[in-house]
């Protein structure tokens, strides 16, 4: 099943379930997708039988619609790094310990707003180095202090896809302070469909997204990394989240970029994996960070070619 959210004026949009193509909607009795997740047990099968509707055809025509965020904004944004491919990269350009074996890293980023999926990203100055960040994440309902990961796996209810904006030059003064991101992570964009687990077949498995994430920048391929490879998988990431708290229903957590270790052969899904990797092999990164009418598009498409989460799309401008 597809859940997203129309634009109508209201900080939290309209809900409406989307046929599997994404090419028409129903709307939803329950009016946005949070207050779905916070009623799941009860509006998932009215949902779902919306969907069987649109399976057989109904439903209006998606041109013209514009898509918000499935939850242009949420209680809780959890991000994690979860791809130790990334990881040992970055541990090995600047000289840092690895985690602490069995503790996935993860820190609490802006929540209040995430863009669509399609619109311009406005930022203050290219000199802060602009990065993207090509993300799978998941949304909760609510998740009990002190879950185990198998019983957290039932707490997933949707996946998503997100472009977790970076500013590169500001990161490392802030990590410094030792008290996490502020200023370095801007609102991250979120493609314009929620998916239910079932949508992926056996593309999801040990709560994680087994399918490549493909990045253009300006048009041009720059990586193609399998979700799959995670050390840690959602379930393990939410479990980890909930362990000395509970989580509130709409609780998003991501898996940090994807990575896997033969990036040199399939490229990347940040800018900063690019130039580590150029910095280890010639010495210095030659790669740029983003300017101004950049674009950047990424995609995860099923094994039958299926669009799956619809596409981002954006540009970034001067703010």
């Amino acid at each position: 099943m597809k859940l997203a959210t129309i634009e109508n004026g209201t900080p939290d949009g309209a809900l409406v379930v989307v046929s599997k193509d994404g090419s028409r909607t129903l709307p939803a009795a329950i009016p946005t997708l949070q207050a779905a997740i916070e009623s799941w047990e009860t509006s998932e099968p009215a949902l779902r039988a919306l969907a069987a509707k649109l399976d057989a055809g109904e439903g209006d025509s998606t041109d013209g619609l514009a898509f918000a965020a499935p939850l242009p904004r949420a209680w809780q944004w959890l991000d994690g790094s979860a791809y130790r491919s990334h990881g040992e990269l970055m541990e090995t350009l600047f000289g840092t310990e690895p985690p602490p074996p069995g503790r996935p890293l993860m820190y609490q980023g802006l929540s209040h707003q995430f863009l669509s999926a399609t619109a311009d990203v406005p930022l203050p100055r290219e000199e802060d180095g602009i990065d993207f960040e090509g993300e799978f994440g998941v949304i909760t309902d609510f998740v009990p202090m002190g879950v185990t990961p198998d019983q957290a796996l039932g707490h997933i209810k949707l996946l998503v896809q997100i472009n977790d904006w970076s500013l590169r030059a500001i990161a490392p003064v802030e990590m410094k302070t030792g008290f996490g991101w502020v200023q370095a992570k801007p609102a991250c964009s979120v493609a314009p469909f929620a998916v239910t687990p079932d949508a992926l077949s056996d593309a999801w498995r040990d709560g994680r997204v087994h399918l490549p994430l493909t990045v253009d920048w300006n048009g041009e391929r720059f990586g193609n990394a399998e979700g799959g490879a995670m050390e840690f998988g959602f379930h393990e990431l939410v479990a980890h989240a909930a362990s000395t708290r509970s989580l509130c229903a709409g609780t998003i957590i991501g898996s940090g970029t994807v990575s896997n270790s033969n990036f040199r052969e399939i490229g990347s899904a940040c800018i900063a994996e690019r130039r580590g990797i150029e910095m280890l092999d010639e010495g210095k990164p030659r790669t740029s960070f983003m300017h101004f009418g950049d674009t950047v598009r990424m995609e995860a498409r099923l094994r039958d070619g299926g669009l799956l989460f619809g596409a981002i799309d954006q540009k970034v401008v001067r703010g």
